[in-house]
């Protein structure tokens, strides 16, 4: 039996694609990505999690096998509206919500918008301020020639920018991640428009006025390595959402997650158990 189902749904003009990891009838944690990810990025922690609760995770606009925007918007409104219109579609209740990076940002934007929806909320190493070398490191990464004649020459190169994971790991993961051109060649899955965008869109929504409408019980996690989140940055945000817990994960950078997996899960896990209700 599969470890979990591929669906789809459609939302306005999106089809979106998610990743139903099963125990419906179980309290629904809903996983939201990074940018230039997939619902795959999360795989560790979705099989970490199955067991106990309904894992859901959510192929953004322009990510996975999600459909891409006609005219290459990829706005934190469009985004909003995609999370908002799935929720919805699926009659999801008092959810946790779980997002990292760019998800993160939109699901501090949800949780401010939809406090009603929201049980628990996981942010994962992001803010209203992120630091700029970071960010730089990524893009870089990101816009190299991004065509190679092989997976194995992507796995490579991913590598060489994450040395924290696993090659086996980034194997598997970057199956997931890219997509065979006609020709034989290898390039990414998503639509390199949202790449050409984010510079342009970085700093112009005030996620800060978000952040003072969240109401559910937060977890902020940040990666000790992170060069996106510094730790005063991380200090900020718990302080802005009262109540609102911060813990770091060793032998991790951006993206937790995949970076420490047993480790972020158990995070994530004690959060919610003393945050049960």
């Amino acid at each position: 039996m599969a470890e979990f189902q591929d669906k789809e749904i459609d939302v306005g003009k999106m089809r979106l694609h998610y990743l139903d990891w099963g125990t419906e009838g179980k309290q629904t944690v809903l996983l939201l990505h990074g940018g230039s990810q997939s619902a795959h990025s999360w795989d560790e922690f979705s099989r970490a999690m199955r067991h106990d609760y309904h894992v859901i995770a959510l192929d953004q606009r322009g990510h996975g096998d999600s459909s891409w925007s006609k005219y290459g918007i990829y706005t934190l409104k469009a985004h909003l509206r995609d999370i908002g219109g799935f929720v919805r579609a699926l009659d999801l209740k008092k959810i946790i919500l779980v997002g990292l990076s760019m998800g993160g940002r939109n699901s501090i934007a949800y949780a401010g918008i939809h406090p009603e929806r929201i049980d628990r909320l996981v942010i994962v190493d992001v803010g209203p301020e992120i630091m700029k070398k970071g960010i730089e490191n990524i893009q870089r990464f990101v816009r190299r020639t991004d065509i190679l004649p092989t997976r194995e020459a992507f796995v490579e190169r991913a590598h060489q920018f994450n040395p924290l994971r696993p090659i086996e790991q980034l194997r598997d993961r970057l199956s997931w991640h890219l997509r065979q051109l006609p020709d034989g060649q290898w390039t990414w899955k998503y639509d390199r428009r949202f790449r050409n965008r984010r510079s342009a869109e970085a700093g112009q929504d005030d996620l800060w006025g978000y952040v003072r409408r969240v109401k559910a019980p937060t977890l902020l996690v940040r990666g000790a390595l992170s060069d996106i989140l510094s730790p005063a940055a991380a200090k900020r945000l718990q302080k802005a959402i009262p109540g609102s817990s911060l813990v770091v994960i060793e032998k991790a950078g951006h993206t937790v997650a995949g970076d420490n997996p047993p480790a972020f899960a158990a995070a994530v896990r004690s959060f919610l158990h003393d945050t049960g209700r």
